[in-house]
């Protein structure tokens, strides 16, 4: 008796009632619903690698940083045609080539 009141754990346990996991899946549903909507952009007709939270830019960055500017464009003119929307620094570039 007297260990367990001694135990730190007993006064924790005693404390924290037993629906707080019940109570912490809605808001961790609302918080993902959230942040999907927070990070939503709508969808460019003009084609080029996605922005995806924000992935998007870097990969693209790090491939002009990587590559060079030159072999760069070569690779997404490969890959998705003429018009490309990429992200150089962060800003929105458009690349147009033949």
């Amino acid at each position: 008796m007297a260990l367990e009141t001694l135990n730190p754990t007993h006064y924790i346990t005693s404390l924290l009632p037993d629906t707080i996991p019940v109570a912490t899946v809605p808001i961790l549903i609302l918080m993902c619903f959230l942040l999907l909507i927070w990070n939503h952009e709508e969808t460019s007709s003009i084609p080029g690698p996605g922005y995806c939270m924000g992935i998007g830019p870097l990969i693209s960055h790090w491939r002009f940083l990587w590559m060079g500017v030159g072999n760069a464009c070569n690779y997404y003119n490969k890959t998705y045609g003429e018009f490309v929307r990429v992200w150089i620094s962060g800003e929105e570039t458009f690349i147009i080539s033949k």
